[in-house]
């Protein structure tokens, strides 16, 4: 074998793959993504009005698109439609809050369970992570940026889990959640429990101790329910 073969066979060497495929996501799901961020931000109050014309021109699309997009979020309960007067964003009642809260805490309290079941080792290091987002604002327990730390944390905690159907239902509570947790600040006087709560559930889930993690989750989310309808009317998150 000459010189020249050893180089040509030099380059036949597999190499280990460091690119995944490109993900292209359609029109409409990009649309419905921004539609998402627009109502979780406050950009679009609840109860506000969303009109095709108006959302069409400032997107630069066209109405096909923007309507199948619309309808996504009208099947997820963001939107609503009102026959002979348009799409609204879904105002938040206390009867809306206290079934999303429901609805939320068995989302979470069903990721714990994945979480510890396949082993808790690997969720520690991004959870405590997390953690240490919402300690950067521990001055400031009741800021936007509290608040978006605080999401994050739950939304991390969701996709620790490993389940698809899990993570897209946290989604859609999520925006939710975050058009309620404008209305809950304030209601924080110390940033350390804040954080203490989230800590405690890091360290439960640590510990593989499926009950304590389990038990500081609904306490938790009752917590959170308390503070945006009054204190006894949670029991049903339980």
């Amino acid at each position: 074998m000459t010189a020249t073969d050893d180089r040509r066979t030099s380059t036949r060497v597999k190499t280990t793959k460091v690119l995944t495929p490109l993900v292209q996501e359609s029109t409409p799901a990009i649309i419905a993504r921004q539609l998402h961020e627009a109502i979780a931000g406050g950009d679009f109050p609840p109860g506000s009005q969303l009109t095709e014309s108006g959302l069409a021109a400032d997107l630069g699309v066209s109405r096909g698109p923007l309507r199948e997009a619309m309808q996504r979020l009208t099947a997820e309960g963001l939107l609503v439609s009102y026959r002979n007067r348009g799409l609204f964003v879904v105002s938040m009642d206390d009867d809306e809050i206290r079934d999303m809260y429901v609805a939320r805490t068995a989302v979470e309290r069903a990721a714990i369970e994945q979480i510890i079941a396949h082993g808790p080792e690997s969720a520690v290091e991004p959870m405590t992570a997390a953690v240490d987002a919402m300690r950067a604002h521990i001055d400031e327990p009741n800021s936007a940026e509290m608040a978006e730390a605080d999401m994050e944390f739950h939304r991390t905690l969701v996709e620790l889990a490993a389940s698809t159907r899990l993570s897209r239902l946290h989604e859609t509570i999520l925006v939710e959640t975050r058009m309620c947790l404008r209305a809950m600040r304030g209601t924080y006087a110390s940033g350390k429990a804040r954080i203490d709560e989230h800590q405690a559930l890091v360290d439960a889930i640590a510990d593989g101790d499926a009950a304590q993690a389990d038990a500081l989750m609904i306490e938790h989310m009752r917590d959170g329910l308390e503070r945006l309808i009054g204190p006894g009317e949670s029991a049903s998150t339980a």
